[in-house]
């Protein structure tokens, strides 16, 4: 059977972030990605360590995964849902997305560094 990632656009996600929702972010870009830009409050474990560390994640959250471009995102997405997270969400456009849309302030960068 092959699962469904759910998707959320950047303006949705700022939307309930603003609500005040409860959402958990999880960064799973590189640690030199995530110490150049991050959404605020968001828990950094990079997609290698994805699988190894789920138990530091809560089953009922609502979790929203993001990466650069929303690639690694899309499979760390996978890897959550295949723990057995049920509400887990791929962040369209990753930082990048969210930085041109949501808040400018966010450095973008080119993926090799």
């Amino acid at each position: 059977m092959q699962l469904k990632v759910l998707e959320i656009q950047p303006l949705a996600l700022k939307k309930q972030l603003d609500a005040g929702e409860d959402v958990c972010l999880v960064d799973v870009r590189e640690e030199w990605e995530h110490s150049l830009a991050s959404i605020p409050g968001s828990q950094h474990i990079p997609l290698a360590e994805l699988v190894d560390r789920v138990q530091e994640l809560l089953f009922e959250e609502n979790i929203v995964v993001y990466c650069h471009v929303g690639e690694r995102s899309y499979r760390g997405a996978i890897i959550l849902m295949e723990s057995g997270f049920k509400t887990v969400h791929n962040l369209i456009g990753g930082i990048d997305g969210w930085s041109q849309v949501v808040d400018n302030s966010v450095p973008r960068y080119r993926a090799g560094g």
